[in-house]
């Protein structure tokens, strides 16, 4: 029933005041061509083939897919602003939340959108929103007649189903730069460059799948990166979860990735992902396998450190969780519902443990029965409330040294190490160039790590530990745990040498 005449007033939007603020969403150009992309999904397109054509002022974007298509009528509702209600049950496969991504993704990058579509044995159809002419029209006009015709502009067709969306007046990409202008020229490609890396990091899962979605950018096809390193031996999956939330199971599966001695130079470099090692820590929230979330702690108190960046955690929602996870409309951010944070702190701070014991002991899998049996030459200790190390004084080799030496003497050159440790510039190295940093006996000749084993070999015989103890322990002494070969065949050569 009508409420009766005066009793309201209609309100309707400004067009272009509305449109200026669609525009203020915070897309950046990865996200905003990602948020493309996802359409592509929704319309079963096996193909997606994405062109920057640099113009200066005159650039464009365009993105094509082999996908189902639209008729004239599904065009004019996909350009309609809030197209879907987020409170309407969608299809558990669809990647949509607000109806509102075309366009607000569009609007954020450029003045002027152009969808051209075709149904299997349709028609052609083609709509454009252009916002100097809404903002001239005071109106919401969708243009049918579009001047000059897109698909002549970008020199492209569509021959049997699919859809081509078009970014022409990018104020937002390219500016109003001349086309000779390098500069200018040089972010326009850097920008492909991003765009590149986020939808491979994005949509890995979909473009690892067999028969699987293909994405091509300027004629070449992109490959996935997938953030947990599945394909390496090395790699540690920690026992998966599945946690309750809103009478639907969330999957959490923690991995611990390998330390850089335990793979290639190059594996360990694609393994960095688009931001680096410590950027990319934390929890990857997937919906419906497309990544939301890529390498964020989720304000759960942690910090981005250096020994906590081998540690990323998978977690799969299903799109029926948006509400309660607070899906952004650029499905870049989520937040955990409260009920569920002492559950994501708890499986964050055993996969940190697990990150941190891999980085330290560089990715050595050390078997003792107790803690203690690991016997490392530096101590961390605390003093005043402030960290420091010193050498360990129960070392095997040290206690050999004060059998031999002077201890006055041995006391003052070990306090002098201590004291003039470099942390300042070991710190500021491993942040800049984590990657610089040899590995203990690293291009050292065979022979010197063969004396240091011996003389510890020896010392611990001294203190009239057997044979087989000694080796026992100097197979998780800290740096023989990293070559227990070595250990084995120098030890028994040693022994049979002496008998």
């Amino acid at each position: 029933m009508d409420d009766p005449e005066g009793t309201y007033d209609v309100t309707q939007p400004e067009p272009s005041a509305l449109i200026e603020s669609l525009r203020a969403f915070g897309y950046s150009l990865e996200t905003a061509i990602a948020d493309l992309v996802d359409n592509s999904i929704a319309a079963k397109a096996k193909n997606v083939w994405i062109r920057f054509e640099w113009k200066g002022s005159d650039s464009y974007i365009s993105l094509k897919d082999d996908g189902e298509g639209m008729t004239e009528s599904s065009i004019i509702s996909a350009m309609r602003p809030g197209s879907q209600s987020p409170l309407k049950e969608r299809s558990l496969k669809d990647l949509g939340r607000f109806g509102l991504g075309l366009k607000t993704a569009s609007f954020s990058q450029c003045r002027r959108l152009t969808v051209v579509s075709k149904v299997n044995n349709g028609e052609i159809v083609k709509r454009c929103w252009d916002l100097d002419y809404v903002k001239i029209k005071k109106e919401w006009r969708l243009l049918k007649l579009i001047e000059p015709e897109p698909l002549t502009v970008i020199n492209d067709t569509i021959s049997v189903q699919g859809t081509i969306v078009i970014w022409e007046k990018m104020d937002r990409v390219s500016g109003n730069h001349r086309a000779d202008d390098e500069k200018a020229y040089k972010r326009f490609l850097e920008g492909a460059e991003k765009v590149k890396q986020h939808l491979e990091m994005v949509f890995h899962r979909f473009l690892d799948y067999p028969n699987s979605l293909k994405i091509w950018i300027n004629g070449r096809m992109i490959t996935s990166w997938d953030p947990f390193m599945k394909s390496e031996r090395a790699t540690q999956e920690l026992p998966v979860e599945k946690l309750l939330c809103d009478g639907k199971n969330l999957v959490i599966t923690p991995y611990v990735l390998p330390h850089q001695s335990k793979v290639s130079t190059e594996s360990h470099k694609i393994g960095s992902g688009p931001r680096g090692w410590n950027a990319q820590q934390g929890f990857y929230v997937y919906r419906n396998e497309r990544l939301l979330v890529g390498g964020d702690w989720l304000s759960l108190g942690f910090q981005k450190e250096e020994h906590y960046k081998l540690a990323r955690i998978q977690v799969d929602l299903p799109n029926s969780m948006d509400g309660e996870w607070q899906i952004d409309v650029k499905k870049s951010r989520a937040k955990i519902p409260g009920y569920l944070k002492s559950d994501f702190k708890r499986i964050a701070v055993l996969t940190r443990n697990n990150a941190v014991d891999i980085y330290r002991h560089r990715g050595k899998v050390v078997s003792r029965k107790h803690a203690q049996d690991f016997v490392f030459m530096w101590e961390q200790k605390t003093r005043h409330g402030k960290f420091f190390y010193s050498i360990n004084r129960e070392h095997p080799l040290v206690q050999q040294a004060y059998k031999n030496g002077v201890k006055i003497d041995l006391d003052a050159l070990f306090s002098i190490l201590e004291e003039s440790i470099p942390v300042s510039h070991i710190l500021v190295t491993n942040v800049g160039e984590p990657d610089k940093f040899s590995t203990p006996f690293e291009n050292a000749p065979p022979e010197i790590l063969q004396s240091v084993l011996l003389s510890s070999f020896s010392a611990l015989l001294n203190t009239g530990v057997e044979e087989g103890e000694a080796k026992r322990r100097l197979l998780a002494m800290d740096p023989f745990s990293l070559f227990p070969d070595v250990v084995e065949v120098c030890l028994n050569e040693f022994l049979k040498d002496k008998k």
